[in-house]
């Protein structure tokens, strides 16, 4: 090592010690100019001339000559330094520019300069003496140290970025999106990313980053086998390689697949969360020979972020199946099919929590011919509401099939929730729908208001009367639910739907109705395609609420008029249905156009129903026809499931029955029993004159 001490006074020194400043200048590549403002000259030394690469005889002493050796947005960076000293009065300036060698290349340069001013008051500039270098290794060792400093800044940002983008990863398929987003590995400096999920003792590769790394046959391999993923997951140790050749004797199975990708460096990485690997991550890199310890935390810091994220989405993932599947238990399977009708149905369950609520839909066949479409809403989002789901759909279900009236079914379901060991309630709407004459009667229980879209493709909300929602209408002794009765006409459809589809967070309802009116207005006719149609644009935009819908369009030509009828299912002990009946009939007979004999048709029918209710067991089956011909006959058929043929007796006889068979001799132009299969039909023809 070299004694840098004091050397003895008797040691000779060098010749031409201390060296002249012009040849210390030139050595370190420094040189002088001196700057005449007032003629405009300015003077270079040879070391000056040496560093914008000019020969003595290349610069004639004009500053305009050494533009072509600086370019232009450097020397108009350079003039306004320099013009700024000279105009505030600075005795000193400097500044870094970039000049251009003879290959065109750019090379940072300084300089340095000290201004004489007059001595007078005004302090005119009239000389500038100073200083140019190569400033090179200077600076190259100034920005290596930035370039080092920014890409760590740049990695820290991939790292946050990522973070940020799985803090809103849900379901593992959205963590899966997030890596599978190529710019944000490429910032990382890696070409491909891999990623592979622990599946029953196997390794399932989800990720695969780079467009032709796929390798189906190593798309499920066992943990036991030689594969780098497999490794680290049994190991729970980061796997580095820095060259090919490590790679190769390390995993020679996967090499082959890995080498035309031109690897130079790999990292793999296990997925650990709360002690349990979920996975492996793997970055592959081009020219790269090592790993800094930097980037190695980095790393680490990266996949456990990722553990966690994917941990947390398959736990939803999980909670999101079981919703599901238990949501499908308790709908219902299939929808019947109804002949002169055609339904369709769909349900999407909520976005956030456990996905999901009380939503249903149901089609019960109801006696008679006819069909009853339910849409319901039971309050809350647990598996709690959907429990009581379940049960209040079965009961509902069961009252409509027995055949009561749209306003008993509803009264009756309420009773039931209202028993049920719940506090929750429920929200309904139910149709009754004869396919065959557009018969319509709807009851609301504090549900959304149903929608009619008619064949133009027009729709329109139906402004319902309605009652308590279930459960509290039973509470408060309110079960009083009016009935909304209206004709649907060929080819309109009953739309009804939960509010999951027009409420979102922060929007307004009618906003939410109105998109869906128009959505309703722009869709396909066919009631599937709608159905599909509603799903898509509308269901998507939806808040984190569950949605159900039910379409429901009557087919086929209008009926003709003498093929007009209604058919009508009354249960025993039911006087709410055995009122709505007499009252749909009436309503029939005098559209048909038999005003006059109106109420004797409504009275007729009355006495058979009440005499099938009373002497038989089970409900009654009454139809209300016209025959057509040149008389216009209306009959009325009361079918019931007793074979005891009903008697005529004088009323002396008894004192009280059989009243009711003589007011229908009277009052029918003629009447007759016909046997039913293990039942019999009791019927009464009339001939209407005014028609």
């Amino acid at each position: 090592m070299v004694d840098r001490g004091t050397a003895p006074a008797s040691t000779p020194l060098p010749d031409e010690w201390p060296m002249r400043p012009e040849i210390n200048l030139a050595l370190n590549r420094m040189g002088s100019f001196d700057w005449d403002l007032d003629s405009g000259r300015m003077h270079l030394d040879a070391a000056a001339l040496s560093v914008f690469e000019l020969e003595p005889d290349d610069y004639d002493g004009d500053p305009a000559t050494l533009s072509r050796h600086i370019p232009a947005s450097e020397a108009r960076r350079l003039d306004a330094v320099v013009a700024q000293a000279l105009r505030d009065g600075s005795t000193t300036f400097g500044t870094y520019f970039r000049t251009r060698c003879r290959d065109g290349s750019l090379r940072w340069t300084h300089t340095q300069g000290y201004v004489h001013r007059d001595s007078d008051s005004d302090g005119r500039p009239h000389r500038v003496v100073g200083i140019i270098r190569d400033a090179t290794a200077e600076l190259a060792h100034s920005a290596e140290r930035l370039a080092l400093a920014e890409e760590r800044r740049r990695q820290t940002s991939v790292v946050e970025e990522t973070t940020a983008a799985l803090a809103h990863a849900i379901t593992v398929q959205d963590v899966i999106d997030v890596l599978a987003d190529s710019q944000g590995m490429g910032r990382l400096g890696a070409v491909s990313l891999v990623m592979g999920l622990l599946e029953d003792g196997r390794m399932r590769v989800v990720v695969e980053g780079q467009e032709g790394s796929n390798v189906p046959e190593l798309e499920y391999t066992r943990v036991d086998e030689d594969f780098p993923m497999s490794e680290v997951v049994r190991t729970l140790t980061p796997r580095l390689m820095t060259s090919p050749k490590e790679f190769a004797r390390r995993y020679p199975r996967l090499w082959p697949h890995i080498e035309p990708l031109d690897v130079s460096a790999a990292a793999y990485l296990p997925l650990i969360a709360q002690a349990r690997p979920l996975g492996a991550l793997g970055f592959l890199y081009r020219d790269k020979q090592s790993f800094s310890p930097e980037e190695r935390n980095l790393l680490v810091a990266l996949s456990s972020s990722i553990a966690q994220s994917l941990q947390r989405a398959m736990l939803f993932d999980q909670e999101h199946d079981i919703a599901e599947n238990l949501q499908t238990a308790m709908l219902p399977r299939s929808i019947p099919d109804v002949p002169g009708a055609h339904i369709a149905v769909r349900y999407r369950s909520a976005r956030f929590g456990r996905d999901i609520g009380g939503d249903w839909y149901d089609a019960i066949p109801v006696p008679g011919g006819r069909v009853g479409v339910v849409i319901g809403d039971v309050q809350g989002h647990d598996t709690h509401a959907a429990a009581v789901m379940g049960q209040l759909r079965i009961a509902l279900r069961a009252y409509a099939a027995e055949g009561h009236a749209p306003a008993t079914v509803m009264a009756r379901a309420s009773v039931f929730l209202n028993e049920l060991d719940t506090d929750r309630f429920a929200t309904c709407a139910y149709a009754e729908a004869d396919p065959v004459d557009g018969a319509l009667q709807i009851v609301r229980a504090g549900h959304v208001d149903p929608l009619i879209r008619h064949p133009d493709g027009s729709c329109r909300k139906l402004g319902l009367a309605g009652g308590l929602p279930l459960g509290l209408s039973a509470q408060f002794g309110r079960n009083d639910y009016p009935v909304t009765r209206l004709a649907l006409d060929p080819g309109e459809t009953l739309i009804l739907f939960t509010d999951g589809l027009i409420e979102q967070p922060g929007a307004d309802v009618d906003d939410g109705l109105r998109r869906l009116l128009e959505a309703i207005r722009r869709g396909p006719h066919e009631v599937e395609a709608l159905a599909d149609h509603l799903g898509a644009e509308i269901g998507a935009q939806g808040g984190g609420d569950d949605m159900a819908m039910l379409l429901l369009r009557r087919e086929g030509p209008a009926v003709p008029e003498l093929g007009q009828r209604l058919y009508r299912h009354i249960s025993p002990a039911d006087p709410e249905a055995l009122m709505a009946v007499r009252q749909a009939i009436g309503d029939a007979v005098r559209t048909w156009g038999a005003r006059s004999r109106a109420d004797e048709v409504e009275l007729v029918a009355d006495e058979l129903i009440t005499n099938a209710l009373l002497h038989t067991d089970g409900g009654a089956v009454v139809t209300v026809r016209m025959l057509g011909g040149t008389d216009h006959r209306l009959r009325v058929d009361v079918e019931d499931m007793s074979s005891g043929l009903p008697r005529r007796r004088e009323p002396g006889e008894t004192g009280v029955s059989g009243r009711g068979l003589l007011l229908v001799d009277r009052l029918a132009d003629v009447w007759g029993v016909e046997a039913q299969g293990a039942g019999k039909s009791v019927w009464g023809e009339f001939i209407l004159q005014d028609r």
